[in-house]
This record gives structure tokens, sequence and C-alpha cells, in this order.
């Protein structure tokens, strides 16, 4: 080969590496993740204060809150957001009983500093009618914590992504909220579980999400879900974390519910496991 020969195929060689950048985007760490406070359920009603200076130390600097006595903790929004602050941690986001002081838990969550408020749990719907009157109120919900300066979403579980009468419930909610007033947190383990493709309805419906709950299971034979420390599952988070930051999720989130032994130190571990993982 001459040097004019090697110096096109070189040229043209760079070009097509031009036009293909994301094929070669060095994966980067998450610098910052945090715990859905559920996950130490035991523990908070116990010493909420002590509890979440642990889950400091562990490398979580984000919380999210779930209902509980009080999503705050007996703290005022004031001193629960001087409180988090101190320790380099920021209360995010908070699971609630959109049925219970709905108006008092949306002005606490906006006076301590929260971007988001969540329905954490609906159950199944017999119909496709009933998810949409569900839709219906998460917009009416959506509205009102929108004018507190703060975005409503929900949660799924494993159940929204189970075909109902030739459609998929957790599709019908995407479809019939408006997306200024209702935004979605994905359960990847709930996902997975239901046997939906998270990566592709990151790449249909990835907008429409900003926070991502990590946890792991396992799926037997007979469908029973069973989950596990980070890592120890089955669960392809690098390619579904890499699809949800490409569709521009912001927080990511761990959650556990199960544990082979004390709920605190399988929190450390997918503490660690979240402190080497590289999307």
């Amino acid at each position: 080969m001459n040097r004019r020969d090697f110096l096109k195929q070189t040229s043209a060689l760079s070009a097509g590496i031009a036009l293909t950048p994301s094929l070669f985007t060095e994966a980067k760490p998450i610098k910052k993740f945090g715990i859905q406070l559920y996950s130490v359920r035991d523990l908070m009603p116990k010493d909420a204060k002590g509890t979440m200076k642990k889950l400091a130390e562990m490398g979580y600097t984000q919380f999210e809150s779930y209902g509980g006595p009080d999503f705050l903790w007996g703290m005022s929004p004031k001193e629960c957001k001087t409180f988090l602050g101190d320790m380099g941690v920021k209360m995010v986001s908070t699971h609630f009983d959109m049925n219970k002081d709905l108006d008092k838990n949306i002005e606490r969550g906006a006076e301590a500093g929260l971007k988001y408020m969540l329905c954490p749990y609906l159950g199944p719907q017999k119909t496709i009618d009933e998810w949409k009157k569900k839709a219906d109120l998460f917009n009416q919900v959506g509205e009102k914590v929108t004018n507190a300066g703060m975005k409503f979403g929900y949660h799924n579980h494993d159940y929204s992504f189970k075909p109902l009468e030739g459609q998929i419930p957790h599709e019908v909610l995407l479809a019939n909220t408006d997306p200024k007033k209702v935004m979605f947190e994905l359960d990847l383990c709930w996902i997975v579980a239901a046997g939906q493709d998270a990566v592709e309805h990151f790449k249909k419906y990835g907008k429409r999400y900003e926070l991502v709950h990590i946890k792991d299971m396992v799926k037997d034979s007979s469908g029973k879900v069973t989950q596990k420390d980070l890592g120890q599952g089955s669960i392809d988070f690098v390619t579904i974390l890499k699809a949800a930051k490409k569709a521009g999720v912001k927080y990511y989130l761990v959650e556990q519910e199960q544990y082979p032994g004390a709920s605190i130190d399988s929190i450390k571990v997918d503490a660690d496991w979240m402190k080497q993982l590289s999307i």
C-alpha cells in the first residue's frame, strides 16, 4: 500500500469514528446515588437520625423517604433540611399517601426542599378503564404538586407491566397523563420481573422518567421473584442504566426489600456496588 492509499483509508476510518461516537463513549462512575429509606424500614422508626447518619457514612448522598409515621421523621421541614444538609445529604423525594392530608403533605414537602412526591402503589386494577381513572387522579394531584414547585410521579410494581385487555397498564398511564404534571420513577426490578424490556421502554418513554429504583433479583422457573443484594442477582444493570442515562434519568436510588441477613448489611453491600458501577 502506498502512502496516498494509506492516507485515504485512514481518513475514511476517522470519518467513520466521528459518525459513531456512542460506540466509543467511555463509561463513567455515577457520581451521586441515593437510597429509598424503606430499605431500612426496620430501623427508621426506632432511630431515624442515627440510621440516616449510617447511610450517609456509606456514601448515600440522596434520600427518598416514605410514608411511614411521617416522611420527615418527626422533624420540621426546616430541621430536616438542615440535619441532612449538615451531612452532605439531600432528601430529593418521598413516597406518600395521596389519600391522606394531601395539601398538608405537599406544603411540608415543598418547605423541606423536596423535588418529587411520588405515589408508591396503586394495586392491580381490574380493567383498563380503571387505570384511566387513576391517570385522571394523577393529573389532578400532579397539578397541585406542580403548583407547589415540585413534581409528582408514580412508582411502578410488576402488575402495571402485565398485559390487561390487550394493553400494558403502565403505558396507559403514560398515554393518559400530562407530562407537565406527571412524571415516573421506574423500578428496574419490577419491570424486568414482569418480563418487559427495560432498555426498549427507556427508548420509547425515557423522557417521562427522572428517577429509577435499583434493586436486584432472581426469578425461578415458577416465576417467583427473590430480591438479592446488588450484583448477586440476574439483572443486567449496566446495559439498562446506560439506557436510563441516555434518556435523561437524574437520580439513581437503591431499594431493597428482602435480605439474606440484616438490612443494614445488605445496604452496605449495595453502596459498595454502586461505587464501582460505571455506565
